[in-house]
């Protein structure tokens, strides 16, 4: 699965980080360096989601207990987070990789220009060959918006990103029939079908006191990568070289086995979930480059444009006799895209002032219909 798979996230929780949770294992980091440059060597494209900043914050303020206030958190967010990001930026630059941190909230997935925005920055990232090291903005998140982990905070980056496979390493082997520490007769599953409801009852609580989530959150998360037709493997952080042989397609940990492939789960996504918020209506030209040659849409292609729209929103693609071809994630809102109607992306910037992107829509968020 993780041999075909060209685009990857891989998700490390606190206990393979850090040093029992007294700060950041370095060691450690280094040996996750080493296998994601291996990976990076086979032309995968690779993002990293990190635990640890709260681990090293406390470690660097002398807490040895994990505080429960929400103010606390973040101040030990915000310490720990400068000595995870100098960590990896030491650790990758010994293969001559580059590092970028990326800090989410659940309001920037969420928010549908604050998506979009988000999507574009790892995506420009992954093709200046940059690996994105993303955390919990546990600095400014509330109760309301923090993912409330990092496995969930993973597959929403997987489904950011339509990434191929997305894998969550723990101090766990996988997921078992039930509770290996407290039943000897658990057994390991190889694999499983992601979103079967009877995973969530096999899934114990929380492994230690440093991480947050447990076997159900990496279940659920498996469960949410899924719908934009990831596989996902769950697998034991210990395991020697595990990142390089799961990308050999050896066996280890538990297979979460998405329905759809990538692709088609996306396109269903668009299709059939999100609400039309406006109209653009394309030349013949535009239909032919959508329908027939699979291209983006591109500001020259449209003639007209009807409702109230922002980045981000669903948009349906009219052709010039007013029929639905396609719906899509606009880059422009209706405003911009009026402006912009009939002329050449290079005439972008000089007509609005600034460029998001040179597509009205990008093929990869356009479903035809």
């Amino acid at each position: 699965m993780l041999k075909q798979a060209r685009r990857v996230i891989i998700k490390v929780g606190s206990s393979l980080v850090t040093n029992q949770g007294k700060g950041l294992d370095h060691h450690a980091l280094a040996g996750w360096a080493a296998q994601i440059a291996t990976l990076k060597q086979a032309g995968k494209d690779i993002i990293l989601v990190s635990s640890g900043a709260i681990a090293e914050g406390m470690q660097r303020l002398n807490w040895d207990t994990r505080p429960t206030a929400l103010y606390e958190l973040q101040a030990a967010a915000a310490v720990g987070q400068m000595g995870l990001a100098q960590a990896y930026a030491s650790s990758f630059s010994q293969y001559g990789l580059q590092t970028a941190q990326v800090l989410l909230t659940h309001e920037d997935l969420s928010n549908r220009k604050r998506y979009l925005n988000a999507r574009s920055t790892l995506t420009t990232l992954l093709k200046l060959n940059i690996i994105p090291i993303i955390n919990e903005n546990d600095t400014v998140a509330t109760d309301e918006i923090r993912f409330g982990d990092n496995d969930t905070l993973a597959a929403l980056v997987t489904n950011l990103v339509e990434a191929d496979a997305l894998v969550i390493l723990t101090d766990q082997a996988g997921l078992y029939t039930s509770d290996p520490r407290k039943d000897p007769t658990a057994k390991l599953l190889s694999e499983v079908h992601a979103g079967d409801p009877a995973l969530e009852k096999m899934a114990g609580g929380v492994g230690s006191g440093i991480s947050r989530g447990g076997m159900q959150t990496k279940v659920i998360a498996a469960k949410r990568a899924a719908r934009s037709g990831a596989d996902t493997i769950v697998a034991s952080g210990h395991e020697a070289d595990v990142l390089v042989r799961l990308s050999r397609d050896e066996a280890i940990g538990t297979r979460f086995v998405a329905k759809l492939p990538v692709l088609a789960a996306r396109k269903q996504w668009l299709a059939d979930y999100l609400q039309v918020r406006g109209y653009v209506t394309l030349d013949h030209g535009a239909v032919k480059a959508l329908t027939a040659d699979g291209k983006s849409l591109l500001p020259i292609g449209v003639t007209d444009v009807n409702g109230e729209f922002e980045r981000g929103e669903t948009v349906a693609c009219l052709d010039p006799d007013g029929r639905e071809i396609a719906r899509g994630l606009i880059n422009y809102s209706a405003v911009e895209t009026q402006k912009i109607l009939k002329q050449p992306s290079s005439e972008i910037e000089t007509i609005l002032g600034y460029v998001d992107e040179p597509e009205l829509i990008h093929r990869n968020n356009l479903v035809l219909l």
